[in-house]
């Protein structure tokens, strides 16, 4: 074997670089074409010199990528800029994949040819499998601390739902029973009561949805004191019996750029720690601060200087040792009886702020209760503006040959929204499954919107059956609804063109609203004229 035109009189260097085993080190030709072959190749690929030399090295590459022309694109890239380095996964002689590390460096000659180009791979197939078990595992203890926390929180839920739904059963016999008297002067303060219990039970619902999916990282502008606002009702739920509540938010608060839905969770998790120090009551805070570092308190701080939001959570409660807080951020250290917790509340919260950019702290001493404090940096950005309530409009009206087809399990539900839409004006088609519903919109002909519930019975689910009608009706505007948390429910899949989400529960009015909305838009331009 030789090394031809880079290292031809230099027998020991090239005798070093064939001996090589842990790199796969060869030289190809200005076209591509192998010219030279080590150990090290050898060993990673499976084919011997005299099989490889001679041949092009995109037989390394997998079929997508030669069809993507990655491997003259990275020749052309070593050419032009002096060097191409990626990484990315490589088919060895029995078919099967390694992931390697790639260098290709160009040769060029005394007269500035190329001579061809020295490639060098490092097989660490190891290391990307060893990445993947701990994201896979971070992935598994970031849902068990959220399962962890929303177990916790079971007990006070499950008894907050009762009162409502006591709330809501109470007002609705009261209103039958008014009915039958006669005395409907008292029906409107019923209704009023139902419908407050309604929103309070959606309002949980979400946040707890919230809290159990499984989803990303994804950092957007949060305004912290408008967050804890919505989770105000759920912190005060969770507290119980001999707790006072303070929750302060600093006026004119910065703006931070974290993922919102994993700060509600480090904060709930704080929250109801500081809630098990004090078993037999106590005093519970929540405090927001903007905060600028110098040099001398941002090294206090182990932060770099600068403008931060700082999140205090602070109890009354038992206190911590210096040895309890020294290794209070271990994973699956916990002082809690055994059953009581599982570790990972602090550890995961400081993961998820050091990614964030900030820091976590923790102040206390024995029998002096504790305050943990989030910092995390200032964003420059823009918060978008909170949107406001839509106020309920007088009814909306369809338009005589709109055909809506309603798919809905819930008989209930179901008969609530083709009611709604006959009051409309529309013509209402139903059904209470994918198979059924596919069925009556081929024997009806057009149809102007679909709406469906996501999880159905029959073997379909809402998005297959929006599909498998799309194909007979290009352009079918669909309107999913669903009971679930709109990432828990669509994951990484994005509505198409003509598609929306409605959330359950959803008033009647708000259905009606968003179902014009979507026809009008499909609608030929002067059909609503």
């Amino acid at each position: 074997m030789t090394i031809s035109k880079i290292s031809a009189d230099d027998a020991i260097y090239r005798r070093l670089i064939e001996a090589i085993t842990d790199y796969a080190i060869y030289a190809l030709d200005a076209d591509g074409v192998v010219t030279s072959w080590n150990a090290g190749a050898a060993r990673f690929k499976g084919y011997v010199a005299s099989e490889i030399v001679g041949q092009h090295f995109s037989r390394f590459y997998t079929e997508e990528d030669r069809l993507t022309g990655l491997p003259a694109r990275a020749l052309g890239i070593a050419a032009s800029t002096g060097r191409f380095e990626s990484e990315g996964w490589r088919l060895r002689k029995d078919g099967s994949r390694l992931w390697a590390h790639v260098i290709i460096d160009p040769i060029w000659g005394d007269d500035g040819e190329l001579l061809g180009l020295a490639k060098v791979t490092r097989d660490v197939t190891e290391r990307k499998d060893a990445q993947k078990v701990l994201e896979e595992t971070r992935e598994v203890l970031f849902q068990a601390q959220k399962m962890e926390a929303v177990g916790q929180l079971t007990g006070g839920i499950a008894h907050d739902f009762n009162n409502l739904l006591a709330g809501i059963s109470g007002s609705l016999e009261m209103i039958a029973s008014r009915l039958g008297q006669g005395r409907i002067d008292a029906v409107p303060r019923y209704l009023n009561a139902a419908q407050e219990a309604t929103r309070r039970a959606a309002a949980l619902t979400q946040r707890l949805l919230a809290f159990s999916r499984r989803q990303t990282l994804d950092p957007r502008p949060v305004d912290v004191n408008r967050l804890i606002g919505t989770m105000e009702d759920l912190l005060r739920r969770t507290t119980g019996a001999g707790v006072t509540v303070k929750i302060t938010g600093a006026p004119d608060l910065w703006p931070i750029l974290v993922d919102a839905n994993q700060l509600e969770n480090v904060l709930l998790n704080l929250w109801i720690n500081a809630r098990d120090a004090m078993p037999d009551g106590g005093a519970l805070s929540l405090e927001t601060a903007n905060l600028k570092l110098d040099e001398a308190a941002a090294r206090l701080h182990d932060l770099s200087p600068g403008d931060y939001v700082s999140i205090t959570v602070s109890d009354t409660g038992h206190g911590m040792s210096e040895t309890v807080i020294a290794r209070a951020f271990e994973p699956f250290y916990t002082t809690k009886p055994m059953g009581q917790g599982t570790g990972l509340g602090l550890s995961m919260a400081f993961g998820f702020v050091r990614q964030s950019l900030g820091q976590l702290h923790i102040r206390s001493r024995p029998g002096e209760g504790a305050a943990v404090s989030i910092y995390l940096p200032r964003h420059l950005g823009v918060v978008e503006p909170e949107r406001a309530d839509e106020t309920p409009s007088p009814g909306v009206q369809g338009v005589a040959g709109e055909t809506v087809m309603v798919i809905d399990d819930d008989e209930t539900v179901r008969m609530l929204m083709v009611e709604v839409l006959r009051e409309a004006g529309y013509s209402a088609l139903e059904a209470a499954d994918g198979p059924e519903g596919l069925r009556v919109m081929q024997s009806t002909g057009r149809i102007d919107l679909l709406v469906t519930d996501v999880g159905l019975p029959g073997g379909m689910n809402g998005r297959q059956v929006a599909d498998v009608a799309r194909l007979s009706q290009p352009g079918l505007k669909v309107l999913f609804i669903t009971g679930y948390a709109e990432k828990a429910v669509m994951g990484d899949a994005r509505l198409g063109p003509g598609m929306a989400l409605l959330t359950k529960p959803f008033t009647m009015d708000a259905l009606g609203r968003k179902i014009a909305e979507m026809i009008a838009l499909s609608a030929p331009a002067g059909q609503n004229d």
